[in-house]
């Protein structure tokens, strides 16, 4: 079969290799898509090799089981799917409370094994995975649009779901950045909440985006965006902020916008500083009450939601589909911002 492999720090080869044979408790699903992740492309930029073998990418995986190893039932053959990228031990108290994204085998690092990223990945024609973490997604959703649920979606919707307590009527939220998660969390806060969603973006053709999906308001990022969104809250601040970003500007500016007793959500892996400290709440700080949280994928229970919520035509994902010999080319669109949401391979 084909595979898009990580063969040295920054090389990404397309390789021929054996098709692999599950195992008990393992499907073998012949993929009909795969997202491509801004995680993929930092992973593709790391100066060291993951591993001593060659690693095939992705880890937003949509679908067909071809064959089921030993202790799966048969019937699952034809039964369309997206992929769970947590591969939690399912035993220890964290799995068992459905916490499974920080499973208690991954240790403080808290990353369970995700396809793409030690087991090898979706960019192929075909992959293995536990039985436990192929969610169906029926006969009527797209495997363009479901292969982002896996990530885009489910990252997304937990990190919400986690500030639902904030969000009820006459709330506000904001999200920052409205690429390949930011565009999806601006249609998971519509559907799930009452509150009035805000976004920020640094290009019109994002901001655009974010009030196609469904944003009350935007704004461009610049040195007046937390006054600006302060006076559009009476100068109280959002009730939720979620960063998609994580560089030292948005991480800033999500701390001079959140609500006292507010939510600050970090889902961005920009390496940012708050710049949050012990001192008396107050001015550009973070005020009294407020939480921050580093969000890190989501549960099974997410992916379920995100699922449905698509199915349901609440979610509806922006993607750029590319053949499947492009990968190139879409890892160069997405590292230039060039992809409106989400990059999406088809083999």
């Amino acid at each position: 079969m084909r595979a898009w492999q990580l063969t040295g720090p920054g090389t990404l080869e397309l390789r021929t290799v054996p098709v692999p044979e599950p195992g008990p408790g393992e499907v073998l699903v012949r993929v009909g898509a795969a997202g491509i992740c801004h995680s993929d492309s930092f992973v593709l930029g790391l100066p060291f090799a993951l591993s001593p073998e060659p690693l095939t990418l992705g880890h937003e995986i949509a679908g067909t089981v071809e064959v089921t190893g030993p202790h799966v039932p048969v019937e699952r053959v034809g039964e369309r799917g997206v992929v769970y990228l947590c591969w939690s031990c399912g035993q220890c108290r964290a799995c068992a409370a459905g916490h499974e994204n920080v499973c208690h085998a991954a240790g403080r690092t808290a990353m369970p094994p995700c396809p793409g990223l030690g087991p090898p990945g979706g960019m192929a024609d075909f992959v293995v995975v536990p039985a436990r973490a192929f969610v169906p997604i029926g006969d009527d959703l797209d495997f363009a649009q479901a292969a982002p649920l896996a990530d885009a979606a489910l990252t997304s919707l937990h990190a919400v779901r986690g500030t639902l307590d904030r969000l009820g009527p006459g709330s506000t939220a904001v999200a920052i950045g409205i690429g390949g998660l930011g565009h999806v969390a601006v249609q998971v806060l519509r559907a799930l909440t009452p509150a009035r969603v805000l976004a920020v973006d640094l290009t019109d053709d994002k901001l655009a985006l974010a009030r196609d999906c469904g944003a009350a308001a935007t704004f461009a990022a610049g040195a007046d965006t937390a006054a600006a969104i302060l006076a559009q809250t009476g100068g109280r601040g959002a009730e939720a902020v979620f960063d998609f970003v994580g560089t030292d500007d948005t991480a800033r500016l999500a701390v001079s916008v959140v609500a006292p007793d507010g939510a600050y959500r970090m889902v961005g892996l920009g390496g940012g500083i708050p710049g949050i400290d012990a001192g008396p709440a107050g001015g550009p700080g973070l005020p009294w009450g407020a939480t921050v949280r580093k969000s890190y994928a989501g549960t099974r229970s997410d992916l379920f939601a995100a699922v449905d919520l698509a199915r349901s035509g609440h979610l509806t994902l922006a993607v750029d589909t590319f053949a499947f010999a492009d990968a190139p080319a879409a890892f160069d669109l997405l590292d230039r911002g060039r992809v409106r949401g989400r990059a999406v391979l088809l083999p």
